[in-house]
């Protein structure tokens, strides 16, 4: 049969509109920005990890800087740092912001709202003034407040961040204390999407609370979890702000993060190419982590 049999299937010339310049427009400017402060710095970054950086013209070392940096025990005590964190810290954090989604959600809309606004607060002050805050908490004299709370079971006072015994624990108890806001926001909105209908049919045959967490909650946040799984441990192998404010990574690289040696050697002692280097090392394993996260945990998750 002819074409004209089929008017429904004849290709329609494109028309270039006003609406959509305006849209090319807009794609334009978000293209753009993200070249210039994502592509380009990674790119450069990758360069300047094969150099020997000078102000006036850099020196090209080729694999110099990784192999020194593979070869630096600093290095890897950052990364076990930095891992020791991360595994704490993280499933951790998944089961108190789910544990406390789970009891906010029977409340009514304006009490839900009232809690995620105050376990959000940390999440909106800045960096510094929250450490401000914990470098209070755990000032060593009797009066900080965390040697008031283990004064009252007898235990004498600790200098919680310039111990190698306590430092790390602190830095812990800080990001466990003070980082649930987005994680119970988002655990809400995950609870709230479920069919009550699932609920009505697990009390006619007469499942207990903790089954219906079990069989019917769980399995449907799987995919919340996953999301916050990966970006929490995304997040936790990019950490500065808490060991540079509180600990400046001490007391002896105790404390010392991947993400505060990468500043160190680029700001504190100039070593750019060594910097980028580490850079271009953490982004590779936080890809492999990420990577073997969805491999692992991604194949029994429907989205």
């Amino acid at each position: 049969m002819s074409p004209e049999a089929y008017p429904t299937l004849r290709k329609k010339r494109f028309r270039f509109t006003q609406d959509d310049a305006a849209g090319y427009l807009f794609i334009f400017f978000a293209v753009a920005v993200y070249a210039v402060f994502t592509i380009y710095p990674l790119i450069s970054a990758v360069i300047t990890s094969f150099q020997k950086y000078k102000p006036f013209g850099s020196e090209w070392v080729a694999w110099k800087n990784y192999k020194d940096t593979l070869h630096n025990e600093l290095f890897w005590k950052a990364l076990k740092n930095t891992a020791v964190y991360t595994v704490v810290t993280i499933p951790l954090s998944l089961l108190i912001a789910f544990c406390i989604a789970i009891l906010i959600v029977p409340f009514r809309k304006r009490t839900q709202s009232l809690f995620k606004s105050i376990y959000y607060i940390p999440a909106v002050a800045s960096g510094v003034a929250l450490s401000v805050v914990w470098l209070w908490i755990y000032n060593s004299s009797p009066a900080g407040l965390a040697n008031q709370i283990i004064g009252l079971f007898g235990a004498d006072s600790l200098n919680w961040l310039a111990s190698s015994k306590t430092a790390m624990l602190s830095l812990i108890i800080m990001a466990l204390l003070s980082g649930q806001g987005q994680n119970v926001i988002i655990y809400i909105a995950a609870l709230l999407s479920i069919d009550n209908s699932y609920f009505e049919a697990a009390e006619i045959d007469g499942a207990t609370f903790m089954q219906k967490v079990r069989f019917i909650v769980w399995p449907l946040c799987k995919p919340t979890t996953l999301f916050l799984l990966v970006t929490g441990i995304i997040g936790s192998f990019q950490v500065f702000m808490n060991s540079y404010m509180m600990t400046g990574g001490g007391p002896d690289n105790n404390t010392t993060m991947v993400g505060l040696l990468i500043f160190n050697n680029a700001f504190v002692y100039g070593k750019y190419g060594i910097a980028c280097a580490q850079a271009v090392l953490l982004t590779i394993i936080i890809a492999l982590l990420t990577a073997v996260q969805f491999k692992i945990s991604g194949d029994d998750v429907e989205y």
